[in-house]
């Protein structure tokens, strides 16, 4: 039988501005990666995030990014590879603190946004963010982009990988996901969404944005929270994974 995982980015509220919907998403994934501060979220929506993960049994993430609040994390920015490290460190860190309090474990570290489409095609910043993750808990699978250059570097340091493909978002013909900027870059079909997820978890496939067959693994399918059509995404997306016999559980039961 074949298993996937099924997330959601999530937590990305801040302050009195709401973000997506958490309470109803979290019936239906089987992770969620939370925003730490840098792109959103703020600490009274950590702990109430993960207080729904917890009752949800959901198993939880660290969702880093870029110090922009007011991008959202989808602004590139040059960085050293010094301050790649510590502020993934520092955003581990946050979590982690709700999560020991609560009795939870980080699972997984996925970056957000720019960060993770420029460490997707840069090494030597994946290899910044791995080492953070490996320093601070060797246990803690590094999530990414599937056939990525983030999955080398976890590779290097010595990181469990979990590739991760995209329900809702176009790719290149690279297998590199197409730019929010671009028109068709959000794919807000329910029904080809759907069918992408089966032939990419079965058939370990996905036809780009120019109708080029891309190679992939699929060990995680991302729903993004902040879609308009997120629930009616994910509720569907998990009908239909089940009809055809995949499994639906947590990364750690499998990678």
């Amino acid at each position: 039988m074949f298993k996937i995982d099924l997330n959601s980015d999530l937590g990305e509220s801040f302050g009195t501005y709401k973000i997506g919907m958490d309470e109803e998403i979290l019936k239906y994934v089987s992770s969620a990666n939370i925003a730490c501060g840098f792109h959103a979220g703020d600490p009274c929506v950590m702990n109430k995030t993960l207080n729904l993960a917890k009752q949800n049994n959901v198993h939880i993430g660290a969702h880093p990014s870029f110090p922009d609040l007011l991008g959202f994390g989808r602004r590139n920015m040059q960085i050293s590879l010094e301050e790649a490290k510590n502020y993934a460190l520092y955003q581990l860190g946050a979590l982690f603190a709700f999560a020991k309090a609560k009795g939870m474990k980080i699972q997984h570290f996925k970056p957000h946004g720019a960060l993770y489409n420029m460490a997707a095609t840069d090494e030597n910043l994946a290899l910044a963010l791995c080492e953070a993750v490996a320093e601070f808990d060797e246990n803690i699978i590094f999530m990414g982009l599937s056939n990525s250059l983030m999955s080398e570097a976890a590779k290097k340091k010595g990181l469990k990988y979990a590739n991760e493909v995209f329900a809702d978002r176009a790719y290149n013909d690279d297998g590199t996901l197409v730019s929010r900027k671009f028109e068709g870059s959000v794919i807000n079909d329910e029904n080809l969404a759907i069918n992408r997820v089966i032939k990419m978890v079965k058939e370990n496939k996905v036809t780009s944005i120019n109708g080029k067959e891309v190679s992939l693994k699929a060990d995680s399918i991302c729903v993004h929270g902040d879609n308009i059509r997120a629930l009616e995404f994910v509720k569907k997306i998990k009908e239909s994974l089940e009809k055809e016999q995949i499994q639906i559980c947590p990364l750690e039961k499998f990678i």
